[in-house]
């Protein structure tokens, strides 16, 4: 006889409309879990300072997570570290409040999801990593430094394109290069940057915390939901 379907918790994910790292957020998730991924509608515009702030709309926001709602999440998060953090701690807080206003139970953001993680973990000073042009780089600097977080160290790879297909070396490389004994823990930006297989290793080279955007996403996403995160190198207690 068959078994019984898995019982599945739902969480919604609202992402930009390049994102092409599914599954990556899927090898976080445990296997009483779903994911309902939704995508904002496409506009012909690269990764920059101008696409960060279209995305950070709180209408455009509001209506993806509507699109998610008929299979009813228990929390819908909002996958994307430059569209949750270029508007600042008002901004960000705004997303949060669109997406509950359209109906999510609750919702999280990946900007907020880190600062609630480097609050979990007692971290007030970091080194970041982006794939970024320099001006994004320093608007994730200005968010997190209007939360009390001291970034120490930052580093780009000033791409505006394609970001999904940078290999995991290139990613491991800057972190070497940039991190600094005065940084508690790296923070590893952009939710379309392939991170998973690196914290492990990364946190046992370097002897401090690596997260990273789509793991504090899932992370927050999950512990909301009463679920923990699937993964190696998690600081993070479920």
């Amino acid at each position: 006889m068959a078994s019984p379907p898995l019982l599945q918790t739902g969480i919604g994910i609202v992402a930009p409309y390049d994102f092409a790292l599914d599954r990556e957020l899927w090898r976080w998730t445990p296997d009483d879990v779903s994911l309902y991924l939704t995508r904002m509608p496409y506009v012909p515009l690269a990764a920059t300072i101008e696409m960060a702030m279209h995305i950070s709309e709180p209408p455009l926001v509001a209506r993806s997570a509507i699109d998610v709602l008929a299979v009813s999440p228990l929390v819908t998060a909002y996958a994307c570290t430059s569209g949750s953090f270029i508007g600042g701690l008002i901004g960000e807080a705004a997303l949060v409040a669109a997406m509950e206003d359209a109906g999510a139970p609750a919702a999280v953001t990946t900007s907020g999801a880190l600062l609630i993680a480097l609050r979990e973990l007692g971290i007030t000073r970091i080194a970041a990593i982006t794939p970024y042009t320099e001006d994004l780089t320093k608007g994730l600097s200005s968010f997190l430094g209007e939360a009390g977080v001291d970034v120490v160290a930052t580093a780009g790879l000033g791409l505006t394109s394609e970001i999904w297909t940078v290999p995991y070396e290139t990613t491991a490389d800057l972190v070497r290069a940039t991190d600094s004994p005065d940084a508690e823990a790296v923070f590893i930006s952009c939710t379309n940057l392939p991170t998973y297989d690196l914290i492990a290793p990364l946190e046992q080279e370097l002897g401090k915390p690596v997260l990273t955007a789509n793991q504090v996403t899932m992370w927050a996403a999950l512990t909301i939901a009463g679920r923990p995160t699937v993964g190696p190198g998690q600081r993070l207690p479920a």
